[in-house]
C-alpha cells in the first residue's frame, strides 16, 4: 500500500508540476510577433475619435476586438503601412481590458509621444 501511494503522489505531482509549466508558457500568438514592416520605439498613443475600430490585423479585412474612443491610450510598437500595433495602457472606454493588443489606422492617434 506504501508503494502504491508513493506511486500516485508521484504521479500527481508530476502532472500538476507539468500542468503548471504548461499553464505558465505563452500561447503561440502571444509569443510570436505581429506582422509589421517597421518598427516604432515604445511610443503611447491618444486615440482621437470615437467608435474606432480596435482590429485583429492591419486593415479593414480584419474583424474588430471592439471600440475605442477619445482619449483612450495605447502603446504603439510597431507598424504595417499607416497601420500600428498597439496595447491598451487601461481598460478603454468602449470596455476592453488594459493590455488587450491590437491594430489601429495611424490617423485615429492626434499624439504619439516617447
Amino acid at each position: 500500500m506504501t508503494v502504491l501511494r508513493r506511486t500516485a503522489a508521484m504521479t500527481l505531482s508530476t502532472a500538476l508540476l507539468a500542468g503548471g509549466a504548461i499553464a505558465l508558457a505563452p500561447t503561440a500568438s502571444a509569443a510570436s510577433s505581429p506582422k509589421c514592416t517597421y518598427n516604432l520605439t515604445d511610443f503611447t498613443g491618444t486615440v482621437d475619435g470615437d467608435g474606432v475600430n480596435y482590429r485583429t490585423g492591419p486593415s479593414t479585412g480584419y474583424t474588430a476586438k471592439g471600440r475605442l474612443y477619445d482619449g483612450d491610450r495605447l502603446r504603439v510598437y510597431c507598424g504595417e503601412g499607416n497601420w500600428y500595433y498597439t496595447k491598451l495602457t487601461k481598460r478603454s472606454k468602449g470596455g476592453l481590458a488594459k493590455g488587450v493588443t491590437g491594430w489601429i489606422r495611424s490617423d485615429m492617434l492626434y499624439q504619439l509621444a516617447g
